[in-house]
């Protein structure tokens, strides 16, 4: 089959974004289109040139025998201000204010295309990070951790609170919750990750970091690096935060239950170098 340009551009591009942060050698694409690599590069110039141009994201090409090219996912300041925005205004409403400070975000956190974009925005900061895996505590974590997997092309490995039979062999810790000073337990698969790997931990909310540093200290049971930590919604919060360096993307700076306010703000995304 002779594929005509138009056609390689299309196939090439959807096959690009469908494997974000994969090396591609450009011997894939030219058997594939059976086409020179010249021809084959000039396409992927042009991919370059339209997603650089329409902010989708990096094409990275590495020279040598093994090397070839790397879609990155990245967006520009004013695309991450904007998910900021949208989710200030949709997190803003009375009615989702919970007793003790907490806010109602299933909803968000079940809108595919709203995750899919925080998911990007979280990609971009870690883009030059060597990430291999994602964690997260269930439930409320796990759509943020996959739709930042998506874009990073990692596993996600999920904490659990008590210990499943079909996780087999399981770690677990004792940790203290940051706002209710309560212990619990963290278990996690001891087939959930190895030795070695650096771990990008994140969550939906956090108040003073318990739950962050729990994971924190899991990952020292399984030799484990923190790569980051990323945060949708972090709460203003008195006491000492457990958790010195992570990004947030909205911040609750007030609430009053007696009103029904909530006073929210962006996170430290910017301040902590996001981009």
């Amino acid at each position: 089959m002779k594929w005509k340009r138009s056609e390689r551009l299309v196939d090439m591009t959807h096959f690009l974004l469908e494997h974000p942060h994969k090396l591609i050698p450009l011997t894939y694409f030219s058997d594939l289109y059976q086409s020179a690599k010249s021809s084959i590069s000039e396409d992927l110039g042009i991919v370059k040139e339209t997603f650089e141009e329409k902010g989708i994201g990096l094409l990275m090409t590495v020279p040598g025998a093994a090397g070839g090219v790397k879609y990155v996912p990245k967006l520009q300041e004013r695309e991450i201000r904007a998910v900021m925005a949208d989710l200030m205004e949709e997190l803003s409403h009375s009615d989702r204010l919970l007793p003790g400070g907490y806010l109602y975000m299933t909803d968000v956190l079940g809108n595919p295309e709203m995750m899919n974009r925080v998911g990007k925005v979280f990609a971009t900061a870690f883009a030059k990070e060597k990430i291999d895996v994602i964690m997260t505590v269930a439930t409320k974590g796990i759509p943020i951790a996959h739709a930042i997997a998506r874009h990073l092309n990692v596993p996600v490995v999920i904490v659990r609170r008590d210990s499943k039979v079909t996780e087999g062999s399981t770690v677990s810790i004792n940790y203290v919750s940051g706002s209710s000073r309560r212990i619990q337990t963290m278990v996690l698969s001891k087939r959930s990750m190895k030795s070695g790997q650096r771990v990008l931990i994140t969550d939906d909310f956090m108040k003073v970091g318990g739950t962050m540093n729990g994971m924190k200290n899991l990952l020292e049971e399984f030799e484990c690096t923190l790569a980051g930590v990323a945060v949708l919604v972090e709460s203003e919060h008195s006491d000492e935060r457990l958790v010195e360096k992570y990004l947030s993307l909205v911040k609750l700076h007030e609430v009053s239950e007696k009103e029904r306010t909530i006073a929210l703000e962006e996170g430290n995304y910017f301040e902590n170098g996001g981009i």
